[in-house]
């Protein structure tokens, strides 16, 4: 099996595909990704979108994120998923080592990524890759425009 990681630095229309199939697993209510939002992260300097591909398939992904706090650089890893035709074979935990790799070759900082605890199999993950669970709690607020 030929698997490659790469990070998307162009917003090909050929990866919108694969992105929403991988969305779809990941979240019961999985957002409808265009384009158009696909050109926004690679735009953005401090977001950086990783895409598995095993054999020419896209079958994972992994989204890095960083900013500056006043307490230090952060690091946020979202949007973990391996496709389930291809999990249980450690794709999961190369994408993390990947990003794990990729953000200590940008400094010093904190890297961080939540989890539902009903994620038995994820958590484990993070846990043998070197995360710590931190014991806070996690609020959540959507945000709108009025004029949307």
């Amino acid at each position: 099996m030929q698997e490659e990681i790469f990070e998307l630095t162009t917003a090909c229309e050929e990866y919108v595909e694969p992105i929403n199939r991988l969305l779809a697993q990941l979240s019961s209510s999985p957002v409808v990704f265009t384009r158009k939002e696909l050109q926004a992260i690679v735009d953005a300097p401090t977001t950086h979108l990783f895409l598995l591909r095993v054999d020419g398939a896209i079958v994972g992904m992994i989204t890095l994120g960083c900013y500056l706090a006043p307490t230090g650089c952060k690091y946020w890893i979202e949007d973990v998923v391996v496709d389930a035709a291809m999990r249980g074979r450690a794709y999961g935990r190369r994408l993390v080592e990947f990003v794990v790799d990729f953000a200590s070759e940008k400094g010093d900082g904190v890297l961080m990524l939540t989890s539902k605890p009903a994620r038995v199999a994820a958590n484990a993950l993070y846990r043998t890759v070197g995360f710590q669970p931190k014991e806070t709690n996690v609020y959540r607020m959507t945000l709108s425009r009025e004029d949307e």
